[in-house]
């Protein structure tokens, strides 16, 4: 892999468009009105302020810079990040979704910054996702960008649209897992990520 490829690779995912928090703001405030709720008074006036600033933090996930090392060492063991919290926002109810993410990989040529597995974490988390989707990404990015020779990620998370609405189950959990490379076709590593990973 040429130096050039390799820059591209590690490249952090493009911004997502602003937020338009006029629009969010009237939005909200016409989504008020409509449930019978007084817009106009006193606590509530401010309310469609603060409600798309806090959307708009959500929604927006932070840029940073992808630091990488030579594995000088040939360093051939897992590299985990485990319980790392996470927050996101159900796609399909706009209510949140939140647990932890354990991340590990395999090191090829090069090792990751520790931190940026936690950055990776957030930069997918901070959007309309699916628990699905989100794990399969983070996955992607360290398996595309870092090119090591496997990749496992589990996340498990707690859902408010199933414990405070339909269901109302409080406290069951869901979890999701992405394996690539080597920790998905071999069954010895696979076994070895996924005892890693477990709660202790």
């Amino acid at each position: 892999m040429t130096t050039a490829e390799l820059a591209r690779r590690l490249e952090a995912v493009p911004s997502v468009p602003g937020v338009d928090l006029g629009r969010a703001e009237r939005a909200t405030r016409e989504l008020l009105t409509a449930l019978g709720a007084d817009v106009e008074s006193e606590s509530l006036r401010d309310t469609p302020r603060r409600v798309a600033a806090t959307y708009a933090e959500l929604l927006t996930p932070q840029p940073f810079a992808v630091t990488t090392f030579p594995n000088d060492e040939a360093y051939d063991e897992f590299v985990i990040a485990r319980s790392i919290p996470f927050h996101s926002l159900c796609e399909h109810h706009l209510l949140p979704f939140h647990g932890v993410a354990h991340v590990a990989y395999l090191p090829g040529e090069r090792i990751l910054g520790l931190s940026k597995l936690a950055r990776v974490v957030d930069l997918f988390a901070r959007g309309l996702q699916v628990q699905e989707r989100l794990t399969t990404q983070v996955a992607d990015w360290v398996n595309e960008r870092l090119a090591p020779k496997g990749v496992g990620v589990v996340l498990e998370a707690e859902h408010l649209c199933m414990t405070i609405r339909g269901v109302q189950k409080p406290g069951a959990v869901t979890v999701t897992s992405a394996l690539r490379g080597l920790v998905r076709d071999d069954e010895r590593t696979r076994q070895e990520f996924l005892a890693l990973t477990r709660d202790r």
